[in-house]
């Protein structure tokens, strides 16, 4: 099997939009993005844990999703967990690796790598309005199952100064926090960095990824609807 990633091209007026920059080699883009295009075919292997997080394996294949099974050279400790590549209009910036059998811990990043945004090009389709969640997985299951654009930050420490003159130009930012402590500093945070925020916070426990598969997209997508009318 053979995966191809496609090239985002994006028109210089939405360039304001974002500026995200993650310096690599030429030879470190291509070492990423041969790593994915691998990880990538064996993402048959993650279909029972794609099915317990209500996702198809085709809605997997949109993000380039894989599965260490043949890790390239350095890749070792990461064999037999999910490989979410970081995709931006310049290619793979970044790779995480999640456990899927409960292994601790439960994300593991590449040594010496910079976080940075996930589903960047989500900020040059997005209009007056941007979501936020906190983590891909979440991220992936708003940009799958319904029509709001997301963007994931993976984790509230994460959060880049940087970020604010990204997010500033629209209207509306709707974070998407979890039903935690952890997740309402995350809504928080960005607020105070922000004066354009409003804060969905999952029920007690739940995040949207849960949310979604034990009550369908609905749920989110009423309430998304309501920030963007409060925001007009």
């Amino acid at each position: 099997m053979v995966v191809v990633l496609k090239v985002i091209h994006i028109p210089s007026s939405c360039l304001r939009k974002v500026v995200v920059i993650v310096r690599l080699s030429s030879s470190q883009r291509q070492f990423l993005l041969q790593a994915t295009q691998r990880y990538a075919a064996k993402i048959e292997l993650a279909s029972e844990y794609l099915a317990s997080r209500s996702l198809s394996v085709d809605e997997a294949n949109i993000f380039h999703l894989g599965v260490v099974d043949d890790p390239v050279p350095g890749h070792e400790a990461y064999k037999g967990r999910l490989a979410i590549p970081y995709i931006t209009p310049s290619g793979v910036v970044d790779i995480r690796f999640r456990g899927m059998n409960g292994e601790d811990p439960k994300y593991l990043g590449l040594v010496g790598s910079k976080t940075t945004i996930f589903n960047t090009q989500a900020c040059f389709v997005a209009d007056k309005y941007i979501c936020v969640t906190e983590g891909e997985f979440d991220c992936i299951m708003m940009s799958v199952k319904t029509i709001h654009p997301t963007i994931g930050i993976p984790g509230a420490n994460n959060w880049k100064p940087h970020y604010n003159k990204i997010l500033d130009d629209f209207d509306v930012v709707i974070v998407l926090a979890d039903g935690d402590a952890a997740g309402l500093e995350f809504g928080k945070k960005i607020s105070r960095e922000l004066g354009n925020v409003n804060i969905i916070s999952m029920p007690e426990g739940e995040d949207v990824n849960s949310m979604m598969t034990k009550v369908g997209s609905k749920w989110v997508d009423e309430r998304i609807r309501e920030c963007i009318t409060i925001g007009q």
